[in-house]
């Protein structure tokens, strides 16, 4: 091939010889380049993977551990959760091992307990969610369990362990990790306490089943709080079974004395857990939730602090109504950051806040003077309140007075 080049030196070989050599060179760059492309690709393809690998890590090591079981987080925004379920991881909880409640046939109240006393919020939350959700999960799961055990409690020795289970559970999935302490929750809620009666025939042979659960089967969360239909079954049920000890009774036989009126309470507890074992969870906690509501709105929650800087203000020898008014706004602000409300609680505390202020020598009508209404009583978005709206909004319709 040398040979045949040097001997045709014409112009037209030179030309069909370079036009072959151009050609071969482009080929042999076209195959280099090629391989040089794929093996960058590849290489950058590992290193993104690396890197990814790196910053999850990173962020993992940050995040609590998310046990095989967990769910795993969606990657596209139309698989998300609710906005209000949050996102938090769920961890592998420490079981005592010991605890006995059926924990498998109330998972999914667990998990709304878990997210009604979210961390961040239980505190805030406590009085008008978390609490009574927690209070309501604790009677459910020992009702479910007495199906198996046939009885409404749990002894000493299982109460303890058995509370700490629970909270490990509801703090594995999110919950806030204080919450025995926010809900003033102790191992003795498990128990029978000071009632009599913890086994389940022995409850069934005092107290009228049929009429209970006729009662309470179906609760209408209004009315139930001024009828009372379902509480007064179950606080005729709790005082049957309190009264199995004659001592309770006063002379005419007919009321309970009012030292032991403690003993009734903690049987209403045992006929509430007698209630969670004949529903099936969720309706169950439906009920719970509905009597705890009532109860709940019974009382303003909220501490009074000392009103010197108020009643100086907006005493009768008021001078200055701007002043007057940003001693209420000063004092109605710190009420706002003790804990979240109802709407109807907010009434209760606005008419026991108007009680302090009269005996304080106040007597202008400091709440229509300064623009005071139910919606600043509780730290809640624009006036839609914690479920009561129509009645909220029949009440801010008249301005607050004293």
């Amino acid at each position: 091939m040398v040979s045949l080049f040097v001997i045709d030196t014409s112009e037209g070989m030179k030309e069909r010889v370079t036009l072959k050599l151009s050609l071969i060179s482009i080929i042999f760059v076209e195959v280099f380049l090629l391989a040089l492309c794929c093996h960058e690709s590849r290489c950058s393809e590992l290193n993104h993977v690396k890197d990814f690998v790196l910053v999850d890590k990173k962020r993992d090591a940050v995040l609590p551990e998310i046990s095989p079981s967990g769910s795993p987080r969606p990657f596209l925004p139309l698989l998300a959760p609710s906005p209000l379920v949050p996102f938090t991881n769920t961890t592998v909880p420490k079981l005592s091992g010991v605890c006995m409640l059926n924990f498998s046939a109330a998972l999914s109240l667990m998990s709304v307990t878990a997210i009604d006393c979210w961390s961040a919020f239980a505190p805030f939350l406590a009085n008008v969610i978390c609490c009574p959700q927690l209070e309501a999960t604790l009677a459910i799961l020992i009702g479910q369990s007495s199906k198996e055990t046939n009885v409404l409690a749990l002894n000493g020795t299982l109460a303890k362990p058995c509370l700490s289970d629970i909270e490990q559970i509801l703090v594995g999935q999110g919950a806030n990790d204080s919450l025995a302490q926010i809900c003033s929750v102790h191992g003795s809620n498990l128990t029978q306490a000071s009632c009599p009666v913890k086994d389940v025939n022995e409850f069934e042979t005092i107290v009228d089943t049929s009429k209970l659960l006729a009662a309470c089967k179906e609760i209408d969360p209004v009315k139930e709080c001024c009828a009372q239909i379902c509480q007064g079954a179950i606080l005729e049920a709790a005082t049957r079974i309190a009264l199995k000890s004659s001592e309770l009774m006063s002379m005419d036989g007919l009321h309970i004395l009012p030292r032991h009126s403690t003993r009734v309470n903690d049987c209403k507890s045992i006929v509430l857990r007698w209630l969670a074992s004949k529903l099936d969870p969720s309706h169950a906690k439906k009920v719970l939730r509905g009597l705890s509501n009532c109860n709940v709105n019974k009382v303003c929650p909220l501490v009074f602090p000392d009103m010197r800087n108020v009643a100086t203000g907006c005493g009768d020898g008021m001078s200055n109504q701007t002043t007057c008014c940003r001693a209420m706004e000063s004092y109605v602000s710190h009420l706002q950051k003790q804990i979240f409300i109802t709407n109807l609680q907010a009434l209760d505390c606005a008419t026991s806040l108007g009680t302090k202020l009269r005996k304080s020598g106040i007597t202008k009508d400091v709440y229509s003077l300064c623009h005071i209404s139910l919606k600043d009583f509780s730290l809640q978005v624009g006036n839609q309140g914690n479920g009561h709206n129509s009645y909220t909004a029949r009440i801010d319709s008249h301005r607050l007075s004293l």
